[in-house]
């Protein structure tokens, strides 16, 4: 950036290249086999590792492929401008040549840089002759190895020029502060001979995106002259920090703005959820741009205000795609997935952020045909899935077979490197009861994470293997994995299911005092649980009561209602039931496990007064339902139910069919149904 800024004049008088020949080759191979002839093969061998360098000049100059005319003999009136260009001073000539060749081999080098391709340009740099080395050259070469991080061969590049001005000066300050190295930058740029306003910028913006934004205060106060650009990354600098005060009075302050000031504002405003001041900003734009409009459209929807947002994407002289994707994630997150469908269906180009969020917002709201039709209508697209819309799939699949199908995919699309694509594997597999093939997801993933740790345990405790998850916790932290809220609930889980008391007492208290973690209730919810199921029930009712009052919610007291349920603990099931229906009195959860207790210790005046209750508080009980998967589609069936498809038919097979098979088998002198 800073070379493009200081060199564009430089850059405009360079002669243009000549066009390349595909007859080269044949000419790098005449000249290696003139060379054997005349010098013998050790001397062609030499030159043959001097070609690619000699190459260059064959095309820059074109001295050796292209044959030379023999010299004219000058007419008798040419004979003054022959004797007059014999005059001329050899040193001209070379000069204009050398100027040529530092020209040619800066733009050579340049244009391997904007390719990205470092070796081949820092391999030309190095056999460029003397007469092409300078001060152009060598800036063109420190540039490169700044935008490609490599600080430290820019110093010692920079420490050897001959020459230095302003712009190589400023380019490795910049450089510094892009990397990091703030302090370095600032001790160059206390030693600079001559500075300009880019330089003092280069500065400003260095500690800006360091997070030193008083320094960069400072250093923007010092200034000896400040054009827009140092204004607008002073203001952006605010913005980004979150202290929109200070942007704003720093922005009404400017004596000149230009479109990427008022952008940063409105955007501050936005972020800052001011949408009023962020819109009235945007009406005294005096120059709007396809960016501003976007921002504001995104920044209105990001913010709730989708119909808002709908206001000023109508108005738009010029939509791009990026201002359909932040419409079309407006009306998604809202739930209005019709009219993100029919945004979706009129755009004029659809990018990969256009098909992920559709596909998306299908998958979270659970409408997995829609979100399966829109991938397949992407699979005939231009555009390819990319790890996030493979994810997007992964979450919705419910069986092992759909799992290994998006495998599949993830394999030949070549994302199977891709940690968090891993991860999702591993989980999908997890669920849809299939843990070998989540075992070997775990073992094949070249690149782990801690998720990728944690997932694999919560995948044993889920299917039962407490100390195979340990073990697994163990090796995470052998390996230097930091474990997170979510390892611990894994781990806690684990326990859990396979009875590990002291081991998950252990655990818990090891969360807050070992790793600092503070517990949450997914943690104290597992604990409880095991202490329930343990038996220990007064132990884990001791623990409900030593929570924070606003951490205890109706699920863990469901838990250890139940637990009291099960080891008949009548007084602490009194207590946790009235706790139960304070907290939630509409569920009915609670009261048809109250009751139940007290019907089963033959408790039957209380029995009657909790379904009194429940009848007083006009509670819904929620209707039982049974699942079974056929043909890889998930069925269920609720009590009563009539909204199943094929209700009129299994109804028919059971009245007809399995309601006489059952009382058949439970008459006398028959064998029993179960």
């Amino acid at each position: 950036m800073l070379l493009r800024l200081h060199s564009a004049v430089a850059k405009l008088s360079q002669p243009p290249l000549p066009p390349f020949r595909s007859g080269l080759r044949s000419a790098d191979d005449s000249l290696v086999a003139a060379l054997a002839r005349q010098r013998g093969t050790a001397t062609a061998r030499a030159a043959l590792f001097e070609l690619p360098f000699r190459c260059s000049l064959v095309r820059l100059h074109g001295t050796i492929s292209t044959p030379r005319a023999p010299p004219r003999q000058p007419a008798h009136g040419d004979v003054r401008s022959a004797n007059a260009a014999q005059a001329r001073e050899p040193g001209v000539v070379i000069g204009e040549t050398a100027r040529r060749d530092a020209a040619s081999y800066a733009a050579m080098v340049g244009r391997h840089l904007k390719e990205r391709d470092l070796s081949r340009a820092e391999a030309l740099f190095r056999a460029a002759p003397a007469a092409a080395r300078g001060l152009h050259l060598d800036t063109v070469m420190l540039d490169g190895y700044v935008k490609a991080g490599r600080i430290d061969r820019a110093r010692e590049l920079f420490d050897g020029m001959a020459v230095k001005n302003v712009v190589a000066w400023t380019c490795m300050v910049s450089g510094y502060c892009r990397a990091g190295r703030v302090d370095e930058a600032r001790q160059l740029f206390d030693v600079m001979p001559a500075r300009n306003v880019v330089s003092w910028t280069a500065m400003v913006q260095g500690y800006a995106c360091n997070g030193m934004l008083r320094e960069a205060r400072e250093m923007f106060d010092q200034m000896p002259e400040r054009n827009v650009v140092a204004w607008t990354v002073m203001v952006k600098a605010y913005v980004d920090s979150g202290q929109i005060q200070e942007a704003w009075e720093l922005f009404d302050r400017m004596p000149e703005r230009n479109s990427y000031s008022w952008n940063a504002m409105i955007f501050g405003f936005l972020s800052a959820g001011k949408v009023d001041e962020a819109v009235q900003l945007f009406e005294k734009m005096p120059h709007r741009n396809v960016v501003s409009w976007t921002i504001l459209v995104t920044g209105l929807a990001n913010n709730g205000f989708a119909c808002r947002a709908r206001e000023f994407f109508d108005r738009m002289p010029e939509k791009d795609t990026a201002a359909w994707n932040a419409m079309i994630t407006a009306y998604a997150n809202n739930g209005q997935l019709n009219e993100a469908q029919r945004l979706f269906d009129s755009m004029p180009a659809k990018d990969l952020v256009s098909w992920n969020t559709v596909i998306e917002a299908y998958a979270k709201n659970e409408h997995k045909g829609e979100a399966m039709n829109i991938f397949l209508l992407m699979r005939r697209s231009a555009v390819s899935p990319n790890s996030t819309t493979l994810t997007s799939i992964l979450v919705i699949s419910e069986s092992t077979v759909e799992v290994k199908q998006i495998h599949g995919l993830v394999i030949t699309l070549g994302f199977l490197s891709e940690t968090s694509l891993g991860n999702a594997l591993l989980t999908m597999y997890s669920r849809s009861g299939d843990l070998l093939s989540a075992w070997l997801s775990f073992r094949r993933l070249e690149e782990k994470d801690a998720i990728t740790w944690t997932s694999i345990m919560q995948a044993f405790a889920n299917h039962g293997y407490g100390l195979h998850a340990l073990q697994g916790f163990a090796q995470m932290l052998r390996r230097g994995y930091k474990p997170s809220s979510t390892t611990f609930t894994a781990l806690l889980s684990a326990c859990s299911h396979v009875g590990l008391v002291e081991k998950g007492r252990k655990m818990f208290k090891s969360i807050q005092h070992v790793f600092g973690v503070e517990p949450t209730i997914e943690h104290y919810s597992c604990l409880v649980d095991l202490l329930g199921r343990a038996g220990y029930v007064r132990e884990a009712k001791e623990l409900v009561d030593s929570m924070q009052p606003g951490m205890r919610d109706e699920a863990i007291l469901g838990t250890l209602l139940g637990a009291c349920m099960t080891h008949n603990e009548l007084e602490v099931a009194r207590e946790v039931g009235e706790n139960l229906v304070t907290f939630d009195p509409s569920g009915s959860g609670g009261y048809t496990i109250l009751a139940n207790l007290f019907a089963s210790n033959g408790m039957w005046d209380e029995t009657a007064n909790v379904w009194r209750i429940m009848k007083g508080s006009k509670v819904n009980k929620t209707p039982g339902y049974s699942q079974i998967e056929v043909n890889t589609k998930n069925h269920v069936f609720y009590s009563r139910d009539q909204e199943h498809p094929q209700c009129s038919e299994i109804y028919q097979m059971l009245n007809d069919t399995l309601v006489p098979q059952m009382k058949s088998s439970s008459s006398p002198g028959t064998d029993s149904f179960y």
